[in-house]
C-alpha cells in the first residue's frame, strides 16, 4: 500500500469519525451509538475494492473478523467502499447480494447488515427530500450490526420504534441548511487518490 493511498485512506475515516460524531451522535440519530463510539468498540473498513465480486471477498473477511472478536473489543464494523457503489442504485444490489453472504456464512440472526449511502433515499420520498439524509453517510457504507447488541439496545431504549419518526422530525427541523452545517460531507481527497 502506498503512502498516499494510506492517507487517503486515514481520510476516509476521518471523514466517516465525523459523520458518526456530529451527524449519528450530534443528532442522536442513534441513541446506542455513542455508548460504541466511546468505547472504541466502532470498527472502521475502508475497501479499495470497486467490482461486486472483489467487495463481496473484502466483507467476507469483515464479517469474519467482527465474528472473532469478543463485542467488547469489536461490537460493529462500517464496511466503506469510496470508490465503488457510487450509483445508489447498484448499492441496493450489492446490499441484496452481501445478505445472500450473510446467509451463506451462516450469520443469519447474529449480524445484520444496515445500508448507509450519499445519495440515500427511501423508496416513498423524493430525491431531495431532508428525511433520506438521516441515511446518508459520506460514503457507500454497510453498518455490521451485531443482533445481540441491537436486542440489549433495544430493551435499554423502551420506545426504540419511534426512532425514525423522532429522526424525520429532527431533520425536518434543521434543514438542508443545518445539515450542511454539521460539515459531514465526504472530503476532497477522501475519494481516489489525493
Amino acid at each position: 500500500m502506498s503512502t498516499a493511498l494510506g492517507t487517503d485512506d486515514a481520510r476516509v475515516e476521518q471523514d466517516t469519525r465525523r459523520w458518526l460524531q456530529r451527524a449519528v451522535i450530534g443528532l442522536n440519530l442513534c441513541p446506542f451509538a455513542k455508548s460504541v463510539d466511546v468505547k472504541e468498540q466502532v470498527h472502521y473498513a475502508v475497501t479499495r475494492s470497486t467490482g461486486f465480486k472483489d467487495l463481496l471477498f473484502d466483507l467476507k473477511s469483515e464479517l469474519n473478523m467482527l465474528a472473532d472478536l469478543d463485542s467488547a473489543a469489536r461490537d460493529t464494523t462500517l464496511f466503506i467502499a469510496p470508490d465503488g457503489l457510487q450509483d445508489f442504485l447498484e448499492f441496493n444490489d450489492f446490499l441484496a447480494q452481501a445478505n445472500r453472504l450473510l446467509a451463506k456464512l451462516g450469520f443469519e440472526g447474529v449480524f445484520q447488515i444496515a445500508s448507509l449511502h450519499p445519495q440515500y433515499q427511501f423508496a416513498d420520498a423524493p430525491a431531495d427530500a431532508i428525511t433520506n439524509f438521516t441515511n446518508r453517510s459520506p460514503y457507500p457504507t454497510l453498518h455490521l450490526l451485531r443482533e445481540a447488541s441491537i436486542d440489549r439496545a433495544v430493551k435499554a431504549f423502551p420506545h426504540a420504534e419511534a426512532i425514525f419518526e423522532t429522526n424525520m422530525r429532527t431533520m425536518e427541523r434543521i434543514g438542508h441548511e443545518g445539515w450542511a452545517a454539521l460539515g459531514v460531507a465526504a472530503s476532497p481527497h477522501g475519494k481516489g487518490n489525493p
